[in-house]
């Protein structure tokens, strides 16, 4: 069969597709034939060595995967061959079958086909743990989407909307601004890719603005110099949630967590899913369920080959991705 290895840590145009065997499950394993693989930005990450966990080579990148259980190992209980599955895995998911725990799938819904259901699992099951579990986001309340127009700051745009709150949604162009708007954000704001303190304050200004004086709640994904400006727009009381740092770690003033007696939450839904195990499954189910309602609708974008792994991938380093990509090997 054939796979996207890494073999060493390098630039993400150095890794290959090459051919190797077959996997087998062992005890409580489960064995998938791959139909298509979400593209996240840890995979951009993972393969030059900048990510904080690291694989033993060699490894595929691709945390994300939906496909056809193929065989089961020994003690497997949740699964069976023939299985339509979906599953978070870390790493794994760049090639044409792979072997899994048991506990890493879930059956993909009747309502999904395998490209949506590829990327379901990481953007919706951080996004629905951060406003349900860490931000505690009520109908009405306002919320802040930073990098608004990648695949999981759509993904934030159709939870908070689910949800019942209004939605502002920052990104870097204007066509990521209208794709916001199209996919149900009530505002669109547009910042500049390197902001110094003029432009920092402006952004904040307009946060402000547009919110009616402060943001309830702000989904952060990217960092960097955006973070300050928009916890300086931030109402008081409001939450903080700390989902990634795809341009950078801020240093965030502490002394605005008293101005504003608001908070600052972490959200690691990977720790999450393995600590809480029911509780992140009962998530799962009211996400199938308002998917199912068509109430929440993925999508996907850019679809590429196998062979253009490393394209795909490229996409996301280079700010480029409007959506959701992945990987299909159908």
């Amino acid at each position: 069969m054939r796979a996207f290895i890494c073999n060493e840590f390098g630039p993400i145009e150095s890794h290959k597709v090459e051919e190797v065997p077959d996997p087998e499950a062992g005890p409580g394993q489960v064995v998938v034939d791959i139909k298509a693989t979400g593209i996240s930005f840890p995979d951009v990450l993972i393969v030059q060595g900048l990510y904080q966990f690291k694989p033993p080579f060699p490894f595929s990148p691709g945390s994300e995967i939906s496909g056809v259980v193929e065989s089961v190992g020994e003690g497997v209980t949740l699964h069976q061959a023939g299985d339509r599955v979906i599953g978070s895995v870390g790493s794994g998911g760049l090639r044409e079958k792979g072997v899994y725990s048991e506990n890493q799938l879930m059956p993909l819904p009747e309502s999904m086909d395998f490209q949506t259901g590829a990327g379901f699992p990481l953007n919706y099951g951080t996004t629905y743990h951060a406003f349900k579990q860490r931000g505690e986001l009520k109908a009405g309340e306002s919320v802040l989407v930073l990098g608004a127009g990648g695949g999981l700051g759509i993904t934030a745009i159709h939870v908070a909307k689910a949800m019942g709150a209004k939605v502002i949604a920052a990104a870097s162009s204007q066509d990521k601004i209208d794709l916001c708007i199209k996919e149900g954000a009530d505002e669109g704001i547009m910042y500049q890719r390197d902001m110094d303190r003029d432009l920092q304050k402006k952004f904040s200004d307009e946060i402000k603005e547009v919110s009616g004086g402060g943001v309830n709640m702000i989904y952060d994904l990217v960092g960097g110099d955006y973070a300050e400006p928009a916890l300086r727009a931030i109402a008081r009381h409001g939450k903080y949630l700390v989902i990634g740092f795809t341009a950078g770690i801020p240093k965030m003033p502490l002394n605005l967590t008293l101005l504003k007696e608001c908070q600052i939450l972490g959200v690691f839904w990977g720790q999450f899913a393995a600590m809480d195990q029911a509780e992140n499954a009962q998530n799962f189910k009211e996400l199938f369920d308002l998917h199912a309602d068509g109430i929440i609708k993925p999508f996907v974008t850019e679809s590429y080959s196998l062979d253009e792994s490393a394209k795909a991938i490229k996409t996301l380093e280079e700010r480029k991705v409007l959506g959701k990509v992945v990987v299909s090997m159908e």
